[in-house]
C-alpha cells in the first residue's frame, strides 16, 4: 500500500479517536491483506466479548500515541504543572471537559 493516510496533528480529541480507528483498522489490513480472508473471519471475531476488548485496547493505545504525537492537543501552560487537561466538542455539538 503506497497511499498516505496518516497525518500527525489533529484538530481535537475526537479527530484524534477517529484516527485512531483508522490507524488500528489499517494495521489488520496491513496484516491481512487478502479481503476474503478478513470477510471469513469476522463472524467469529465479532460475537467474541474477548475480541471486541482487544480490539478497543488496540484503539486506545492508538489513541494515546496519536495524543502524545499531538502534544495532548496543544495543553496550555496551566495544565503543564502536571495535570493533563482534555476538552473538545463532540459530534453531537456538546463541549466535553476534564481538568
Amino acid at each position: 500500500m503506497t497511499d498516505a493516510w496518516l497525518t500527525t496533528i489533529t484538530e481535537s480529541p475526537q479527530e484524534g479517536f477517529e484516527l485512531a480507528i483508522v490507524l488500528s483498522r489499517r494495521g489488520v489490513k496491513y496484516t491481512q491483506p487478502d479481503v476474503d480472508v478478513l470477510k471469513a473471519l469476522r463472524p467469529g471475531y465479532a460475537s467474541s466479548a474477548d475480541a471486541l476488548t482487544a480490539t478497543s485496547h488496540v484503539i486506545a493505545v492508538n489513541f494515546q500515541t496519536i495524543a502524545a504525537a499531538n502534544g495532548y492537543w496543544r495543553k496550555d501552560a496551566a495544565s503543564r504543572s502536571g495535570r493533563t487537561q482534555v476538552s473538545g466538542t463532540l459530534q453531537d455539538g456538546s463541549h466535553v471537559a476534564h481538568p
